[in-house]
């Protein structure tokens, strides 16, 4: 996509090289040329053809950002259970067979 577009530019500036050199051109006639043969129609047709892109993006971003805040919840539920691990029977001797807590937490679905 960016060949063409490097493409593009590039005959616009010959055209506009050429409309500037004219005898019967000027460098007004070829800043337009410029104008309105490469940059505004460059930059549309640029910036409609990044939309999926820019679209990926934001999603792959926001999904990261989801992730970012879902993973202190989780260490912290990993992490509670942990530390509630001694409990006051433990502490006086007793060895019970039988875990305080799920290390695993709960998974709970958004809407």
């Amino acid at each position: 996509m960016h060949t063409v577009a490097i493409a593009w530019m590039f005959v616009v500036l010959l055209m506009a090289l050429a409309e500037a050199t004219s005898t019967q051109g000027t460098v007004l006639g070829a800043f337009f040329t410029l104008l309105l043969y490469g940059l505004l129609p460059l930059g549309l047709v640029l910036y409609l053809m990044g939309t999926p892109m820019r679209r990926r993006a934001r999603r792959a971003a926001e999904a990261a950002e989801r992730a970012e805040g879902l993973q202190p919840d989780a260490e912290a539920a990993v992490a509670e259970p942990a530390a509630m691990a001694i409990t006051p029977s433990a502490a006086e001797g007793h060895r019970g067979g039988e875990a305080t807590g799920s290390a695993i937490a709960p998974e709970r679905k958004e809407a």
